[in-house]
């Protein structure tokens, strides 16, 4: 099964404050808006968003169809794939994609220890 790209999605309580501090330790923005409340930042491969008033906890995020760059590779599983792997498996969704849509579309699932887990595709 392919995720796609990984990174973690932050709950930030001030986007300026956090873009600071994450500059400081090295991340570039390479996506996003100030005026949208999020930003998307990257250091070497280590890829966070910073999303302000948005959602109450951190996420983990998958992006399938995505490389770290958040660019489109031709080798991918699409997220309805995806879905239908983890529910064989017998892993609960909190919100489920429709499996017969195509595109984007995003699911969510909680690990056992209540981190919420967003599978997001964008094409």
């Amino acid at each position: 099964m392919k995720l796609g790209a990984f990174s973690v999605s932050l709950n930030v309580k001030d986007i300026e404050v956090s873009k600071k501090f994450y500059l400081n330790l090295g991340f570039k923005v390479i996506g996003g808006s100030m005026e949208q409340n999020y930003l998307i930042m990257k250091n070497q491969n280590a890829v966070i968003g910073l999303f302000q008033g948005m959602f109450d906890k951190n996420i983990l995020t998958f992006n399938p169809g995505w490389d770290a760059n958040g660019e489109t590779v031709k080798d991918f599983d699409d997220i309805r794939k995806v879905q239908k792997e983890l529910k064989a498996n017998g892993i609960t969704l909190e919100k489920e994609v429709n499996e017969d849509t195509t595109g984007p579309a995003n699911f969510i699932l909680t690990d056992p220890d209540g981190n919420f887990i967003l599978i997001d595709q964008h094409i």
